[in-house]
């Protein structure tokens, strides 16, 4: 595996020297400050890289942009609504440039509205870790009581909506903020973030957009991208929904296996790939993450490693980011799995046998406490993950190369 670190950008507390001393091998970033839709120019292109390429004293990094994460797809793209055909266009530019600039992997979702969901951003654990969680009984009092989305109530088991009650009737004004303010934090970093109207409006411009209808505009999409992906020589791959379940009576179509069977089998060419992210799809029960690695290795381009802990088997359900050791996915075996597809790629003679992996997300420990980092993009927590990771992989791989 190739080991990759994400990095918000120069305002990024965790800094390149960081990166550097954590043992990091390329870079995961993006241009989170280009509006949604717009082109990504070769001038910001490069003004990325060379941020990337010194340490805080000049001297020279030796790190790359190497995976991009994330290219936006807009709303409009999803809903095919107003300037949605210039937005695809633009991101086929966009993708172009970066293939120009020496960049070959670009990491994408089709989520609507939320790139991510969580109610808790700071959840204190018994060690006094901190880390991200998703109770469900929270959010169902945040869509039902402070959101107060048409119909919410219907979308919840009557135990969760009475809880819910209970939860918000608890709460003072200062918990309902803050509970609002970290479900709809949206992607750190980017250019937008979500006030509770701008929530109610993307949920309206949703509302004809059906499960099937989001699909076939995902194909729609695709069947435009990969194509150019494909001739240029760039692997797209695709991110899972961020609870990998329904939330706010919206479609969700990147959960499941067989919801990546379906979108892989729409444009079957080896562009059309996949992130596989074993934290995200980890937060169903029903989701094997090493077999998933066997069964749809030939098609993952990008790696996210991080384990969850569900509260519960039901689907869907609380659950806390654990440590990457820990949690609910068996990560030896999800490793041993990478490795496996590695070496049959070599053995294939395929440019692309080594995979890019970045130890996902992280709890809070130590001097991360308090620093004000990315929520879930602590220093020192993605560094333990990072160290743990690579221990499991050379000890897998221990004797199996020169």
């Amino acid at each position: 595996m190739r080991h990759t670190w994400r990095w918000f950008g120069p305002k990024d507390r965790v800094s390149i020297d960081d990166m550097l001393q954590a043992g990091v091998q390329g870079v995961v970033t993006a241009l989170h400050h280009v509006p949604t839709g717009a082109v990504w120019s070769p001038a910001e292109i490069a003004r990325r890289q060379a941020d990337l390429a010194a340490m805080t004293d000049g001297a020279p990094s030796g790190l790359k942009w190497e995976v991009v994460e994330s290219l936006p797809v807009s709303e409009a793209i999803k809903t095919q609504t107003g300037d949605w055909r210039a937005h695809v266009a633009n991101w086929i530019t966009s993708m172009r440039h970066l293939k120009d600039a020496g960049i070959e992997v670009i990491c994408y979702n089709f989520m609507p509205v939320l790139d991510w969901t969580r109610t808790d951003l700071a959840w204190r654990r018994p060690t006094g870790a901190r880390c991200m969680r998703f109770d469900f009984t929270d959010f169902a009092a945040f869509d039902i009581h402070i959101l107060q989305r048409k119909g919410a109530a219907e979308d919840f088991p009557d135990e969760i909506r009475e809880e819910a009650a209970r939860r918000f009737a608890q709460m003072d004004e200062a918990r309902r903020e803050q509970l609002a303010g970290n479900v709809v934090f949206g992607l750190p970093g980017a250019a937008e973030h979500f006030t509770l109207e701008d929530v109610r409006a993307l949920l309206e411009s949703y509302a004809p957009v059906t499960d099937a209808v989001l699909r076939r505009h995902f194909h729609d999409f695709l069947e435009q991208v990969v194509p150019v992906a494909q001739e240029i020589g760039v692997r797209l791959c695709c991110h899972p929904d961020d609870p990998p379940f329904g939330l706010l009576g919206l479609p969700r179509v990147m959960s499941t296996e067989a919801d990546y069977a379906e979108r892989m089998a729409a444009v079957d060419l080896p562009a059309n790939g996949i992130t596989l992210c074993s934290g995200s799809l980890g937060a169903r029960p029903d989701n094997d993450l090493p077999g998933m690695m066997e069964r749809l290795g030939d098609r993952v381009h990008f790696l996210h490693l991080r384990n969850v802990r569900r509260d519960t088997d039901a689907i869907p359900g609380s659950f806390f980011e654990d440590e990457h050791l820990g949690g609910q996915t068996d990560m030896v075996a999800l490793i041993a799995a990478v490795l496996r597809e590695e070496a049959r790629r070599r053995a294939a003679g395929r440019a692309d046998a080594v995979i890019p992996m970045r130890p996902d997300h992280g709890q809070d420990i130590l001097d991360d406490i308090g620093r004000g980092g990315q929520p879930g993009y602590p220093a020192i927590g993605r560094l333990k993950g990072l160290a743990e990771l690579r221990g499991v992989e050379l000890a897998l791989s221990h004797g199996a190369r020169p």
